[in-house]
């Protein structure tokens, strides 16, 4: 009976492959979940209290960062934050003394800690006070030749622990292709800062990444919905995994494969799958 079922599985995904099935559900369903009523349920609605671009960069990235467990959670650890940023992330981040910090010492989201957090503002202060846009934190010298967004992920990375005496326990936070790591988090805020259309959930202020390059976010959601589609195959979610889901999803929009993200999230989340 197991052999069956996994025999059938296969038959499905090799069937799916063959028709547009999935092509027309993922388009379908990236129209239905790429609306403004995504937003106040997910962490998105974070960046969505600002106007001013270094607000949302600073609360985008944080969001995006403490982006795993329940939703609802994130949402209110990172009001939170907000609230002991004195609810101007970027004024904050350029201006506040020592004795500010004491606020954060009992900020905590699962293993996110207050060490982990006051490192966070100590970099932030460095980068934005010689900086206008996080956007120049992920640039590369060889963007034109790059195929995807692995670079500069990696460039960012080591940018991000540049400062002397890094928590070496934050770099977990962090993730990088370096170590094979399906990027998720920081591929979800890539989204966020690159897409742009006109429904109004992605911001599209960066521009000097293109939405071509940037490589899916693969959380448990999107993995399990598109391992069903038989989108992916490779027997864990790491960063070639990604990778692989990203080609496959440029079959669709070379242009802007991640939109897909919105359809697969939206499947999973949502119990539809």
């Amino acid at each position: 009976m197991i052999g069956l079922c996994v025999w059938i599985k296969n038959f499905l995904q090799t069937f799916l492959k063959m028709t547009p099935f999935v092509a027309d559900l993922l388009e379908q369903k990236y129209l239905q979940y790429n609306q403004p009523s995504f937003i106040p349920n997910d962490p998105v609605c974070i960046p969505h209290l600002f106007t001013k671009k270094q607000d949302i960069e600073i609360m985008g990235f944080w969001s995006a960062v403490l982006a795993w467990g329940q939703r609802k959670t994130i949402i209110n650890k990172c009001k939170e934050l907000i609230e002991l940023m004195d609810s101007s992330p970027h004024d904050f981040m350029v201006n506040h003394q020592d004795s500010d910090l004491k606020r954060f010492l009992n900020f905590k989201h699962r293993t996110f800690n207050a060490t982990d957090t006051l490192y966070f503002i100590n970099w932030f202060k460095d980068f934005y006070n010689r900086h206008e846009s996080l956007e120049e934190a992920f640039l590369t010298e060889n963007a034109e030749i790059e195929i995807n967004t692995r670079q500069n992920l990696i460039v960012f990375h080591d940018r991000f622990f540049s400062l002397e005496n890094y928590p070496e326990r934050t770099r977990k936070h962090i993730a990088t292709p370096i170590r094979n790591s399906s990027c998720k988090r920081v591929n979800m805020f890539l989204r966020w800062m690159v897409r742009q259309d006109d429904k109004g959930v992605d911001f599209g202020l960066w521009k000097n990444l293109k939405p071509s390059k940037l490589i899916c976010p693969c959380d448990v959601h999107v993995d399990r919905v598109a391992r069903l589609l038989g989108i992916i195959e490779r027997p864990k979610p790491d960063w070639k995994t990604a990778v692989e889901l990203t080609e496959n999803l440029k079959q669709l929009d070379p242009n802007d494969p991640v939109k897909y993200d919105f359809a697969l999230f939206g499947l999973g989340v949502e119990g539809e799958m």
